[in-house]
C-alpha cells in the first residue's frame, strides 16, 4: 500500500499583452528560494477555503498590483517534481489584456515587468513556467 502524501496547491498567472505587435508576457523576478533571483510567472499558494480562481486574482494583485476581471484556464500541472519543495499541484490561468500596465513588484516578487515571450521563453524560466507560457499561448492561437 502507498503511503499517503499531503499536496500543496498553487496558482499561476500568464497575462500577455501586445506592443508594436510584439506579444509580451507578465513575469516577477522571484524574491525567495527555490529559483530565487529567476523570472517566474505570478502565482503562489491556494488558502485554505479559497478557490483557485480567487487565489489568482490575489496573488497577481500581490505580486504585481494589476488586476483583471476575465481569467481562463490554461491547465492543471501535476508533475510529482515540479517543485523542489514537494508535491505542488497548480491551476494556471491566462488573459490578453489590451494594454500594458505599470506592474509594480510586491509580496515576494523583487521585480516585476512585461517582457516580450520570444525572450521570456530563451531564458529558463522557474519551475515548468516555460510549459505554461508555452500552454497559454497555444490557447490563445486558438
Amino acid at each position: 500500500m502507498s503511503e499517503i502524501t499531503n499536496a500543496s496547491l498553487t496558482t499561476d498567472i500568464v497575462l500577455f499583452a501586445e506592443s508594436g505587435g510584439v506579444r509580451h508576457v507578465l513575469l516577477i523576478r522571484r524574491g525567495w528560494a527555490p529559483f530565487a533571483g529567476h523570472w517566474a510567472l505570478p502565482g503562489g499558494y491556494v488558502d485554505n477555503g479559497e478557490r483557485f480562481i480567487t487565489a489568482a486574482r490575489r496573488e497577481l494583485t500581490e505580486e504585481t498590483g494589476l488586476s483583471t476581471g476575465h481569467l481562463d484556464q490554461v491547465g492543471v500541472y501535476d508533475e510529482p517534481d515540479r517543485d523542489p519543495r514537494g508535491r505542488v499541484i497548480s491551476v494556471a490561468f491566462t488573459a490578453l489584456l489590451p494594454t500594458m500596465p505599470h506592474a509594480t513588484a510586491g509580496d515576494d516578487a523583487r521585480d516585476a515587468r512585461w517582457m516580450p515571450v520570444e525572450i521570456a521563453l530563451s531564458r529558463r524560466l522557474a519551475f515548468d513556467h516555460d510549459l505554461i507560457v508555452r500552454d497559454a499561448l497555444n490557447l490563445h492561437s486558438r
